[in-house]
């Protein structure tokens, strides 16, 4: 399943660029996040738990950076395991500067494995969409509240 858009944000590139490929601020921005843990600049793990239903999915991902060009791409894997179901995502985004706002365009390509994946994209859909719009409005709240500092 693909999903891609383009959010404009009322920050400079710098600042974007600054919130959005630094780990620890990425953790604070995705929700569900119960830990998190950098194993080196290329390489980060975090706990999270899934809204699915009843109670949640809780998973295991792993994060690799792929590639980046600072301040305009990166790109990044994610392989997230739990029981009843296996995730492998891979995202990236563009930041285009326009004076004092930044565009981004992102795209992932989410694959679910496991019981969980059976389910279908009619019932994951929306619960992907449901995830990316939190994170785009924490990431819009995070880089206002950053270019203020």
């Amino acid at each position: 399943m693909i999903v891609s858009g383009t959010k404009e944000l009322s920050a400079p590139r710098t600042t974007v660029w600054s919130v959005i490929n630094e780990p620890s601020e990425m953790a604070k921005l995705m929700p569900g996040v119960e830990s998190f843990e950098i194993q080196d600049e290329k390489h980060w793990t975090a706990r999270v738990k899934v809204p699915l239903g009843l109670g949640g999915l809780k998973m295991t991902m792993n994060f690799e950076r792929l590639e980046e060009r600072e301040p305009e791409f990166a790109a990044m894997r994610a392989k997230g395991q739990g029981v009843g179901a296996l995730m492998d995502m891979t995202t990236s985004f563009t930041l285009t500067e326009a004076g004092e706002h930044t565009s981004m365009a992102w795209e992932a390509d989410v694959k679910i494995a496991g019981p969980v994946g059976a389910m279908g994209q009619r019932v994951l859909q929306p619960i992907v969409n449901q995830q990316v719009t939190q994170v785009l409005e924490a990431l819009e709240t995070r880089v206002v509240a950053a270019s203020a500092e």
